[in-house]
């Protein structure tokens, strides 16, 4: 590998980063000391980049072997992982596994060894166990949110890989959350703890919204009415809560993606593009969506239902207040309710739902999400893409929003005023030397 590609300034161009912020700087210098690091940091403050950075720089693209092990508790994140060292164009091969991925095109994929495996425990362990990873060579391991893989039963699977690694040099966990516990078969020994918590906390306000009644769906739609076009995350606890809150949202007009453990990969990666591409400025969730996820910065969240421990509760509200940004996380409560500790100790604000008045804010623009039969593996780039569209979909500039390039796919925002009309221009277009289809999702 070239000097040139893992320049930093270079990487750093590519992602659109300026600088590096304090903690990403601290991260880098322990890091690139070789000690064992603990990297405590809110959600939204640059922990990928931090660790991903001084790895890259400790990897020997002679070695034809998986040289780092990057374990994420949920396949979002470890996708997530995947596209920032893809975007950083490092030039060192990069696979992620995960449950829900067939087999065969893990096994495609790890036929040349990647210098940088990134996977869930259960996907890793099986690899491990079938040999079609081998553990010889790696000298590095990163457990990202690693206290959210034991919180959900993955304990068993990161014991058995850990004992498979007989040659790790440096160990990094990360976490957003403060109370840490780290198991004895995690072999962590003189970490150094890098805690940078407590940043930007003063950002967040906390405003409890008082429910007349105890159903509070009504509650919910008039701040939200209240709220106007904003992104923002509802949190619940059920995924049968989010089909219930999902069908009075619908009722009463207000647009919106949801995100579950239960649904299929698929629709759930289409979810968070949707969401992150403005079709849907409301996203319905449980805690799976409450830290680790790639969602565009937003000024709130609400909580339709209170975690049960406060650690949950943090973790949410990181999804606002990102990054030295003003935030406000709204908890709905029937007025009759106790509230937990965790709320009492904050002297929230409280709000009577009656006296919320609906926004007289309209969106500028309504747009949906076009699927692309083409992408990455096709030779096609998002500029290919964007030609397409300006040439013979006849789109002006302002009217195509954010294009997502996948390895087999594309997706796209368009304005949605036209959207029919738009489809018969390109659809069975060429790109590249592949015709791609192209529906609405």
């Amino acid at each position: 590998m070239s000097s040139e590609i893992k320049n930093q300034a270079e990487i750093l161009s590519k992602l659109g980063i300026e600088a590096l912020n304090a903690m990403q700087l601290e991260a880098e210098e322990t890091i690139n000391s070789g000690a064992n690091v603990v990297l405590l940091s809110p959600t939204g403050t640059g922990k990928t980049l931090a660790f991903l950075l001084p790895l890259i720089q400790k990897l020997d693209p002679e070695i034809e072997h998986v040289q780092a092990l990057i374990l994420a508790p949920s396949r979002e994140l470890a996708l997530q992982i995947e596209q920032v060292l893809k975007d950083m164009g490092t030039g060192l091969k990069t696979n992620a596994v995960y449950g829900g991925r067939p087999m065969t095109q893990d096994r495609i994929d790890l036929k040349q060894a990647p210098a940088i495996l990134i996977g869930t425990p259960g996907r890793v362990a099986d690899h491990l166990r079938k040999g079609s990873v081998l553990p010889d060579y790696i000298s590095h391991l990163i457990l990202d949110e690693f206290d959210k893989s034991l919180e959900i039963g993955f304990e068993s699977e990161m014991r058995e890989i850990i004992e498979t690694l007989q040659d790790v040099k440096q160990r990094i966990l990360t976490s957003a959350t403060q109370e840490i516990d780290v198991p004895d078969f995690v072999k962590l020994s003189e970490p150094k703890v890098l805690n940078y918590l407590n940043e930007g906390i003063q950002k967040l306000a906390v405003k409890i919204i008082d429910s007349e009644f105890k159903d509070k769906l009504p509650a919910l739609v008039m701040l939200l009415k209240h709220l106007g076009p904003q992104p923002g995350i509802v949190f619940c606890n059920f995924k049968e809560s989010i089909n219930r809150v999902s069908e009075y949202l619908l009722e009463h007009g207000i647009s919106h993606g949801i995100f579950y453990g239960g649904m299929e990969q698929k629709d759930r990666e289409r979810a968070l593009i949707k969401f992150r591409n403005g079709t849907h400025n409301i996203l319905l969730a449980t805690d799976l969506a409450a830290r680790g996820l790639d969602v565009p910065e937003m000024k709130f969240i609400i909580h339709y239902h209170l975690p049960l421990k406060s650690q949950e509760f943090t973790h949410r509200n990181g999804r606002t207040a990102r990054m030295h940004c003003d935030g406000t996380a709204y908890v709905l409560a029937y007025r009759k309710e106790n509230l937990p500790d965790f709320i009492e100790k904050l002297n929230a604000e409280t709000i009577d739902s009656a006296t919320l008045i609906p926004s007289t804010e309209e969106a500028a623009k309504e747009w949906c999400t076009l699927f692309i039969s083409g992408g990455r593996r096709d030779k096609i780039s998002k500029g290919d893409i964007a030609g397409m569209f300006f040439k013979q979909g006849k789109l002006k500039n302002e009217q195509l929003g954010v294009i997502e390039l996948k390895p087999d796919c594309a997706f796209v925002s368009v304005e949605k005023k036209g959207v029919n009309q738009l489809i018969k221009l390109v659809d069975n277009a060429r790109l590249k030397s592949k015709k791609v289809r192209i529906t609405r999702v």
